[in-house]
């Protein structure tokens, strides 16, 4: 698997890696089971800051492509399910968001409605 970051772009460090990991997923140069490098390996390999690998790991394993194993590490473990519900998501908030951007609505207000709609519904999750 080759990574390759662009530290001059915009976007930030940990979703360049985690979108270069989901395309070698898709493009099958990582395979279902298959480990990923340790976090400490990767940031070494790429020259990043641990911490960014670590948070790239753990934004993939919330969108359900990796699981994290205390033995063997990040693994790839792709949840369909997950993953059709987060295009899914991605397809909605698309058009909701052009919208948004029609209307000049600004960036950081999605952003405090998205959080404080999100901690309406997860407070009836506790």
């Amino acid at each position: 698997m080759y990574i390759s970051i662009d530290f001059n772009s915009e976007e930030a460090l940990y979703l360049q890696l985690r979108n270069q990991i989901i395309l070698a997923i898709v493009r099958a140069e990582l395979r279902e089971g298959e480990n990923l490098p340790s976090v400490r390996d990767l940031a070494e390999r790429i020259g990043i800051n641990m911490h960014t690998v670590n948070k790239a790991y753990a934004v993939l394993r919330q969108e359900g492509y990796l699981r994290l194993d205390r033995r063997r590490g990040a693994v790839v473990a792709v949840d369909m399910d997950q993953v059709k519900a987060t295009m899914q998501l991605g397809e909605t908030l698309d058009m909701v968001l052009a919208q948004a951007i029609c209307k000049n609505v600004a960036r950081e207000d999605v952003h405090q409605l998205v959080d404080q709609i999100y901690d309406r519904y997860d407070s009836y999750r506790s």
